[in-house]
């Protein structure tokens, strides 16, 4: 299967979303992953969660079109996989010192760091979401989620006419804002 890709074909292929080229990257990493988590403490599920975050990660540099990779997938995924495992095992107390492993790998940290801030920033933005109430939740996830345009929120909530459900969309946002920097900054 693998003959049908070269490395950059499988990067813009991850971007579109294409789950043969998904399930390509899968069958190539998932195993060596798996085998890296199970030799180092690890379970299924383990390999199974961190191999997941990887797959995001590297979704998203694909999906940036300053990435460049400068190495093969498999590298770059195992890098991941083993950072974010060694991370996890010290949050556990389980650090071990000499992992067993590929010694080729890649300098992944910067983007950890960024992938964990956004989930980080995701989490606190559901928190205000649902702290929100309704019917500013509903009306936000109907216009950004839903993607209703403003006459069809009018309706949907029984607003007059399009401009009230657009000022009551604005207030509803200024809103989710004071809550989702509250929350931010408290974290920080």
């Amino acid at each position: 299967m693998k003959a049908e890709f070269n490395e950059q074909e499988l990067l813009k292929g991850l971007a579109s979303n294409d789950t043969r080229v998904i399930e390509i990257i899968y069958k190539e990493n998932f195993n060596m992953v798996q085998s890296f988590i199970l030799n180092n403490n690890g379970t299924y599920d383990d390999a199974r969660d961190i191999f997941q975050e990887a797959m995001i990660a590297l979704y998203e540099k694909a999906k940036s079109e300053s990435f460049v990779l400068t190495s093969k997938i498999s590298t770059y995924v195992y890098s991941i996989c083993r950072r974010l495992w060694l991370k996890r095992l010290q949050q556990m107390g389980r650090f071990v010192q000499q992992i067993d492993g590929f010694e080729e790998t890649v300098q992944v940290e910067d983007d950890l760091e960024i992938h964990e801030k956004r989930n980080a920033e995701f989490a606190i933005m559901e928190r205000a979401l649902n702290s929100l109430g309704e019917p500013c939740k509903s009306l936000l996830e109907g216009y950004y989620l839903k993607k209703l345009d403003m006459q069809e929120l009018a309706k949907s909530f029984g607003y007059t006419n399009a401009d009230n459900a657009k000022n009551q969309k604005y207030k509803c946002l200024t809103r989710l804002k004071k809550l989702f920097f509250a929350q931010y900054n408290i974290g920080e």
